[in-house]
Order: structure tokens, then C-alpha cells, then sequence
């Protein structure tokens, strides 16, 4: 599986690509990571236990938050490297 390097506060952290990406609804990663829900909500994604977390990918309900692109990437990134912190 593909990796990419990215920094994040002054080092360097390796993720495997699509671990959680913006087509997997919200539900989903919180079930599979419950810690992503504290990075959704730094981010204003307050749907993380509303009823449309189920079938509302990330994405949807990011924009539908105000979030650009640029934003919705760097939550996904965050919430990808405490999946990855949590398995060291």
C-alpha cells in the first residue's frame, strides 16, 4: 500500500493513503476510530453524533460546515496520524 510523508508541528509523519478519506461516511471512522471524533469537532464538525453521521460522508458534512478543500484535507491528515499514533 502507498505511503505519504507529510509535516505536522515540526516533524515528519508517514501515513498509509486512504486509511479515512472524504468518501467514508462520518459514522464510519468514528466507529472504526473513536479518537478522530475529537479532531471533527476542533474542526467544527459537530455531526459526529447526530443521526446524519450515518449515511453524510466527511466531506458533506464538511462543506456543508463552511469548510474549504484545503481545510477538509488537513482534518482528514490530522485524523489520519492519530490512527497512526495510536498504533505505536
Amino acid at each position: 500500500m502507498p505511503f505519504r510523508s507529510y509535516k505536522s508541528n515540526g516533524r515528519v509523519v508517514d501515513l498509509m493513503l486512504n486509511k479515512i478519506n472524504e468518501k467514508m461516511t462520518i459514522g464510519e471512522v468514528v466507529e472504526k476510530y473513536p479518537k478522530t471524533a475529537e479532531v471533527m469537532l476542533k474542526y467544527g464538525l459537530h455531526c459526529v453524533g447526530c443521526s446524519v453521521a450515518g449515511f453524510e460522508t466527511i466531506e458533506q458534512g464538511a462543506k456543508r460546515h463552511g469548510m474549504d478543500d484545503k481545510e477538509i484535507e488537513k482534518m482528514i491528515l490530522e485524523m489520519n496520524e492519530v490512527v497512526v499514533e495510536k498504533r505505536k
